[in-house]
């Protein structure tokens, strides 16, 4: 891909025309260059990205650099939030080839500060803020009218996901908990059961609409497992040793088929839902450094 910077964050476009778009952030840390956004096509005969973006969008210096991107299952809008500068709001318009952005600003986090955690529900209509200071925001979408506003969630907000039925959202924390809300008047429900000596890190909600689960990555000393608990009881019903590494990040397919797993030492893992096994697993992709992002094409294998 064209251009200077380092990428720090991105995320997949589902338009409603079937295309599939790469959103991508990039840092001017390492260039001269500003920070940028940049929406790429992509080709799915090739499983490439193009190298020349279709659009891009400048930030202002003082905005920071873009540091998280959740995108609307419409694809007709996204969030960013930025090192310095809080949330903005992108809307996504025009056709398969001339897209464009127009950037609008975003009252209730304008000025949040920096949101490690973005995450929209399945169905489209409630969006969720996690800040590293542990502030977590629940807001109706596309009103932003606020659902839930609680400064001391969290230690700091490492994690999220909304449930397949948009009821709950899970959140994780720097210090190893993890808690339920409800969407819905952003009651918190409740905590996940762990051992003294587990910290759950990463949490990605079921998705193939049969067997309500939550798996969690869970770091037990030096034992990397992924936990399964039944969302009906919120209790653990088993766990495995998968990726047998400390995981960075963790990704679920649309069809919740599949999870993915990315390791802090560059290696990549699928695993198959019903099965619990890998099924594919490449290593030191990103010459071993710690993979940032893994997301499933929404319309590809």
């Amino acid at each position: 891909m064209e251009g200077g910077g380092t990428v720090t964050c991105g995320s997949w476009i589902k338009r409603p025309e079937n295309v599939n778009l790469v959103v991508l952030g990039k840092s001017s840390r390492a260039s001269s260059s500003p920070s940028v956004l940049e929406i790429f096509s992509f080709d799915p005969k090739t499983t490439s990205v193009y190298t020349s973006p279709l659009v891009t969008y400048v930030f202002d210096e003082s905005e920071g650099d873009p540091m998280t991107i959740a995108v609307n299952p419409s694809g007709d809008d996204f969030v960013c939030s930025t090192t310095n500068g809080g949330c903005k709001l992108f809307e996504v318009y025009g056709g398969a080839t001339d897209i464009n952005l127009l950037a609008k600003k975003m009252p209730p986090l304008q000025d949040a500060g920096p949101q490690k955690c973005l995450s929209f529900s399945v169905d489209g209509s409630r969006f969720a803020a996690g800040g590293v200071d542990g502030h977590l925001r629940i807001m109706h979408w596309p009103s932003l009218r606020i659902i839930l506003d609680e400064p001391k969630a969290h230690k700091s907000v490492l994690d999220m996901d909304f449930s397949l039925d948009s009821e709950f959202l899970a959140t994780t924390s720097t210090d190893g908990s993890a808690r339920i809300w409800k969407t819905e008047d952003g009651v918190a429900w409740t905590f996940l059961t762990r051992n003294s000596d587990e910290k759950i890190e990463l949490c990605r909600f079921s998705k193939d609409g049969t067997k309500p689960f939550l798996f969690c990555t869970v770091q037990r000393g030096d034992k990397a497992l992924l936990a399964v608990y039944d969302i009906s009881t919120w209790n653990k019903i088993g766990h495995k040793r998968l990726l047998r590494k400390p995981a960075s990040v963790l990704s679920i397919s649309l069809d919740g088929k599949y999870l993915a797993m990315g390791s802090k030492d560059g290696d990549i893992c699928v695993v198959d839902v019903k099965k619990m096994e890998i099924n594919h697993w490449s290593k030191r992709l990103h010459l071993g450094t710690s993979i940032a992002l893994v997301e499933f094409c929404p319309t590809q294998r």
